[in-house]
């Protein structure tokens, strides 16, 4: 049972547009079309070679978002691939990419709180960490400029505000 509300066909094909283009989602419309279909199907109905329809199917297939099912041909051995659908399986996707969003925000968070930081503050410029900074004698190597501290409070705040709403999120998920 899902927790999430029903998938609706616009958010299914905003993410299958993110993971494999506009290709992925015309491959994706001609499965909502039949219970099931070929590859070769797919690539006929479609125009698009079918070298490109398996190589998008697997990037879908890689995130459970169709299945897979074959059969073999008696006579000549070759194998048939049929694919299906699977709009269910969107709420684990979006559970993964968030699990995985909050990891990267946890160690930027953990790099933010762990280190000092110096700017020149020219825009374009980068910050750079105290030990960066001695090495540069706290001058900045795209401009010149004395490099001062940076006050990344503000950075720090954001970022544990984030981690905080992913953490209760993915808490009132069951995750």
């Amino acid at each position: 049972m899902s927790i999430f509300m029903p998938v609706d066909e616009e958010t299914l094909m905003k993410v299958i547009r993110v993971i494999g283009g506009d290709d992925a989602v015309k491959i994706a419309r001609v499965l909502m079309e039949k219970e099931e279909a070929t590859d070769e199907e797919i690539a006929n109905k479609t125009e698009i070679s079918l070298n490109i329809v398996r190589k998008l199917l697997y990037r879908l297939y890689n995130h459970s978002l169709v299945s897979l099912r074959w059969t073999r041909d008696e006579q000549t051995g070759w194998f048939t691939f049929y694919w299906k659908l699977q709009p269910t399986q969107l709420d684990g996707f979006i559970i993964n990419q968030k699990k995985r969003i909050l990891e990267k925000l946890e160690i930027r968070l953990k790099y933010e709180k762990s280190h000092d930081f110096y700017y020149c503050g020219t825009p374009g410029c980068r910050r750079m960490t105290f030990e960066d900074a001695v090495e540069l004698v706290f001058k900045c190597p795209t401009c010149g400029k004395l490099l001062k501290h940076f006050d990344n409070s503000k950075i720090i705040k954001v970022l544990t505000e984030r981690v905080n709403r992913l953490r209760e999120e993915l808490k009132d998920l069951g995750h």
